[in-house]
């Protein structure tokens, strides 16, 4: 059985919006129709993936998230190592900006940088 993708798509649309509506009218944390309507977005996800994997060889660059990503293979791991550098060892690839370490909360200059006349804006930029 072929899975069309454009049917499959308007079933993920469908499923987002009403995960929307449902995320909207939450009545708690753990509300039950917000529960149900992340588990359809997923599963409609799934089958629209597949579809799309099965009609042309492609795939969306997107992947559902499980929760403890530990659990995951240790393949995966391998993968990111690839994308450290020598001294990338805690960041798993991704750079989020300056370090506790070199930034200065109470002044917003970097440490170690006390007489410099540069400053570092919030968008990350330095000024002089």
């Amino acid at each position: 059985m072929t899975a069309d993708p454009r049917a499959a798509l308007a079933i993920l649309t469908s499923s987002l919006e009403r995960h929307l509506e449902a995320s909207a009218a939450r009545r708690g944390e753990n509300d039950p129709a917000v529960v149900a309507a992340y588990q359809d977005v997923a599963e409609a996800f799934d089958a629209y993936d597949d579809a799309l994997l099965e009609a042309y060889g492609e795939v969306t660059p997107l992947e559902i998230y499980g929760g403890d990503e530990d659990d995951e293979d240790d393949d995966e791991d391998e993968d990111d190592d690839e994308l450290e550098g020598p001294d990338d060892e805690d960041d798993d690839g991704v750079y989020l900006g300056l370090d506790d370490s070199e930034y200065d909360a109470d002044d917003g200059e970097e440490a170690g940088s006390e007489g410099s006349p540069s400053r570092v804006e919030s968008n990350g930029a330095r000024r002089l």
